[in-house]
């Protein structure tokens, strides 16, 4: 093995020691507030609505 070998081994090794970073969890958005959103996007579709 050369250097290029060790140093790639080396930093494989570094690699797999790490631990994966959790996710961070959003809180969820309540279902009232996604039904007005929705019902707002429709409202600005309907004909007769200016833009």
């Amino acid at each position: 093995m050369d250097r290029f070998d060790h140093a790639f081994t080396a930093l494989g090794q570094r690699i797999n020691g790490l631990t994966l970073p959790e996710r961070a969890t959003s809180a969820p958005v309540p279902l009232a507030s996604l039904i007005d959103k929705v019902n707002a996007a429709k409202r600005c579709y309907q004909p007769g609505v200016r833009r």
